[in-house]
């Protein structure tokens, strides 16, 4: 197992000490609910006396410095494209990014079908949305409304799936019906409604089946057995099964381009230090078998201090590495196109949304983790840094995806845009 500090610190210190190396140690994310209560957005009225407590703050310690400590929210509309952050965001040598897209409220998670339409979809609001080109003009259409946190997407076969908190719905030859869509149709909803970590990620296998997560409905809990997994159900709806338990939220999945296996991007708890536990990206080698830990280990490696009596950590699925506290890490993507250099074939990039939950804010920045020839993780390095500054967000990226020509899309929900990054000696502009 590998972690952000000890397999690329000195690459850390060296190249990104402001933003990346102050990235020590790692705590998961958890994110305020589509309808949070209140008082999980700063600046909202307070609770009703005697209400219960958002679900962020659960677990949260009666003291000073944690009273201060609360989810980031976003600007109220998405960010003008002449003031997004391209400008100060950081990349290796003859990597650019530019605007791809503007004017996506809470863009999340991001897919291209084969004729390179793009859909994005949002998780605070309620919406998908499809970026389409012609005669090199890209214009945002609305494909869904009224959806309960869309946050999961998956397009195969000319279908769009669309993985809601209470359901999965689909729409078929979507790419012919951009213009009048249908109402998506449901295919399954036999899933909890909880709001906390209710939000999915959608991916299709290898096995022509849709998987999604169910994630525990709590900050720290002991789970039902319908929370804290990963399912797989056929294309119809049928045929559920629980590949993985143990899991206390995802929000990033994708396949090992050879050895076919489910890696994705897990956030830990909150509140139990600023320093520990690490968030964590983990490797599915064993489905059906593999339990990766919540509530009883956090990290991989710190016993949790209410349900961990009694447990080891070596009893669970241990990550393949450690992405640092409170890190957040979300949309995760193996690199298979050809125009990056070849170092980076295979390769996962990792979107680390950042922290909340620390009084120093560490993530908001894109990494990238190197494989040995067996799966296990070589080294985890940065990539894009420069969304964090002085301790505040200028922006904060959340999935990544692939464009037909080897290019990486880029989402971010807090300046609702998406971004594209191209590599080579000159500038690869796609006007609008």
């Amino acid at each position: 197992m590998k972690t952000m500090l000890s397999c690329s610190r000195n690459v850390l210190i060296a190249a990104f000490a402001a933003g990346f190396a102050a990235a020590a140690p790692p705590v998961a994310a958890q994110q305020p609910a589509v309808n949070p209560n209140p008082a999980a957005v700063p600046g909202l009225a307070a609770p009703q006396p005697g209400a219960p407590p958002p679900s962020w703050a659960q677990g949260r310690p009666d003291s000073p410095a944690a009273a201060n400590i609360a989810p980031v929210s976003p600007p109220p509309i998405p960010t003008a494209a002449d003031k997004l952050p391209v400008a100060k965001l950081k990349l290796p040598a003859n990597f650019h990014i530019e605007v791809y897209a503007t004017g996506l409220s809470d863009a999340r998670s991001l897919r291209v079908d084969d004729k390179g339409n793009v859909f994005v979809s949002t998780r605070r609001i309620d919406r998908v949305y499809a970026v389409t080109e012609k005669s090199g003009k890209r214009e945002v259409k609305t494909l869904a409304t009224g959806l309960n946190s869309p946050n999961g997407i998956a397009v195969h076969k000319g279908a769009l799936y669309i993985a809601e908190i209470n359901k999965i719905t689909k729409i078929d030859n979507i790419a012919s019906q951009l213009d009048n869509p249908p109402k998506p149709t449901v295919i399954y909803d036999d899933l909890p409604s909880d709001a906390p970590h209710g939000w999915k990620f959608l991916t299709v296998g290898p096995d022509n089946k849709l998987y999604f997560n169910v994630g525990a409905p709590c900050n720290i809990c002991m789970p039902s057995d319908k929370h804290a997994q990963i399912r797989r159900i056929n294309l119809d709806g049928s045929g559920m099964e629980v590949v993985a338990r143990g899991i206390r939220q995802i929000v990033g999945m994708d396949w090992h381009p050879t050895l076919k296996q489910l890696y994705f991007t897990e956030n830990q708890r909150d509140w139990l230090s600023e320093e520990q536990p690490n968030d964590k990206l983990n490797r599915l080698a064993n489905p059906g078998k593999d339990n990766f830990g919540f509530p009883y280990c956090q990290g991989g490696d710190v016993p949790d201090p209410q349900f961990g009596w009694g447990h080891s950590c070596q009893e669970f699925t241990p990550p393949v590495a450690q992405l640092g506290p409170h890190s957040a890490p979300l949309g995760m993507r193996f690199y298979t196109g050809k125009m990056f250099p070849a170092q980076y074939r295979n390769a996962i990039f990792v979107a680390r949304h950042g922290s909340w939950n620390r009084s120093k804010k560490i993530g908001g920045d894109i990494v990238v983790a190197k494989l040995n020839a067996d799966g296990t993780v070589k080294s985890v390095e940065p990539f894009i840094t420069g969304f964090l500054v002085d301790n505040n967000y200028i922006g904060r990226p959340v999935d990544m995806e692939w464009l037909k020509d080897g290019s990486m899309l880029l989402s971010d929900d807090y300046n609702g845009a998406v971004y594209r990054i191209t590599y080579g000696p000159k500038r690869v502009s796609m006007g609008r």
